[in-house]
């Protein structure tokens, strides 16, 4: 009888894992919309609704196009009789004007400049001397640094694939480039970025929170991983074939990092124990843990613990609007008291799993245990937040540095070479870096080819 119980006991536990298995989805779990196909649901925002109807609100600073002081051409339009008697008018009775403008692009046309390098004989030894040419003019015909930063530009920042980028060139300029141009534009702008990139990374290094996440990438149809390491001025992209401990070795931030990394939670950030390492857990993630522990189980202890960090939140943010540098005592004591009661209601609700009699290794818990388990064992690292204004609750900052990169994913399918990989992983450090402090892109990047990278703020 105790054995038909058992039975009875786990396959009631398996079918209430399988049921949650297929309940889940990209809002109350951690995967991604790509695996949902047709069965994906209607968007739902966590934002609170305000009543307020969509676009600029009442008594909002508007903007718009502004008439340029210097236009740079003048079409004068003259009326040729008066509008009120039919006399024919002339132009020595003009009186004024009233101006409206047209801003547009040029028609595009490649500009072709030769360069002479002259031949002059010198009339004491009869030596012919050769002038020097620039630096970058090195074949005798080739694309200037114009059509190559537009060339990477349209393929790494907006992630065209190379034919597309063929095509764009040869509608914008009349000039069809190879795919080996291309390549070789993509790897010598690489080279150029390299001392700006080393210069991204070593900042990173020495600053007090970072940012930490990974997706996967496909190279030459194996998945690799794609890491970023970021804050909201710079960002450093590498690529390596391990997702967890020999990628952060590798990369080499992680190892000697000594300040706040915030990250998911993965494992591998978990295996570095420097002392003054501290951790920083992505509130985000946590909400949708406790909205599919809500929806599944119907636990309360769930709801009210998405409700207290939502509170949270927001206190935190009102304080820095006021410039406060901490939350006040009472507050940080009722928040923590509140948290503190919320945990120990789930631990009751969801009891610790009995181990089986002749079954190796732990006992396998709930998913609402697990939860609960984790929201007391890492109360300091999901609470950094709460304490410490510098981190921040989520770690949304990686995540959208990311988001591109599956964008590259679905449009090009895989890199070829790993080679080229490492590339364009290092040219997307450079201009997420240089786009994050307010230049342009394009620009950034013919000035690499130009020999004279942008001068990035790495303090």
């Amino acid at each position: 009888m105790a054995m038909i119980e058992t039975t009875f006991k786990e396959m009631d536990e398996r079918l209430k894992m399988l049921e949650s298995r297929v309940s889940q989805n990209s809002q109350n779990s951690h995967r991604p919309p790509s695996s949902e196909g047709l069965r994906k649901p209607p968007p739902r925002s966590e934002r609170k609704k305000t009543g307020r109807r969509s676009g600029g609100q009442a008594g909002h600073e508007g903007t718009r196009l502004e008439m340029a002081a210097e236009p740079d051409e003048i079409v004068d339009h003259w009326p040729r009789q008066c509008a009120g008697c039919g006399e024919i008018l002339e132009a020595k009775h003009a009186i004024g004007y009233e101006a409206r403008q047209i801003h547009d692009l040029p028609a595009i046309e490649i500009e072709v400049t030769e360069h002479r390098g002259m031949k002059v004989c010198c009339c004491g030894c009869g030596t012919v001397t050769r002038g020097a040419f620039p630096e970058r003019v090195t074949q005798q015909v080739q694309y200037g640094s114009g059509i190559a930063a537009l060339a990477v530009y349209a393929n790494v920042y907006q992630l065209l694939p190379l034919e597309r980028t063929s095509d764009l060139l040869e509608d914008l300029g009349k000039r069809r480039l190879s795919e080996g141009t291309l390549v070789n534009m993509l790897a010598a702008c690489g080279k150029g970025v390299a001392p700006s990139v080393a210069n991204i990374k070593a900042a990173l290094s020495q600053m007090p929170v970072l940012h930490m996440d990974e997706t996967g990438l496909r190279v030459m149809n194996k998945l690799h991983w794609l890491h970023v390491v970021a804050t909201d001025q710079l960002t450093f992209y590498a690529v390596d074939e391990k997702r967890g401990k020999q990628a952060h070795e590798k990369i080499g931030i992680l190892p000697e990092y000594n300040g706040v990394a915030v990250h998911d939670a993965y494992a591998s950030y978990d295996q570095w124990t420097q002392a003054d390492l501290k951790h920083g857990l992505c509130n985000a993630h946590l909400l949708r843990d406790l909205q599919a522990i809500h929806e599944l189980t119907g636990q309360r202890w769930a709801c009210d613990m998405k409700v207290l960090l939502s509170q949270m939140k927001a206190a935190v943010d009102h304080a820095k609007t006021l410039a406060q540098p901490e939350l006040t005592s009472p507050q940080l004591t009722s928040f923590i008291t509140q948290y503190d009661a919320i945990v120990r209601r789930a631990l009751q609700s969801n009891s610790r799993p009995i181990k089986q009699p002749g079954k190796r290794g732990r006992a396998k818990a709930s998913p609402p245990r697990n939860l609960a388990q984790r929201l007391r064992d890492r109360k300091h690292d999901i609470l950094r937040f709460l304490h410490d204004f510098r981190v921040p609750f989520d770690n949304n900052q990686a995540e959208r540095d990311l988001r591109m990169m599956k964008v590259k994913q679905k449009v090009s399918g895989c890199f070829r070479s790993l080679e080229g990989a490492h590339t364009f992983a290092a040219i997307r450090s450079y201009l997420s870096s240089a786009r994050k402090q307010g230049f342009h892109a394009l620009l950034a990047l013919r000035a690499i080819f130009d020999g004279s990278p942008i001068i990035l703020r790495l303090a």
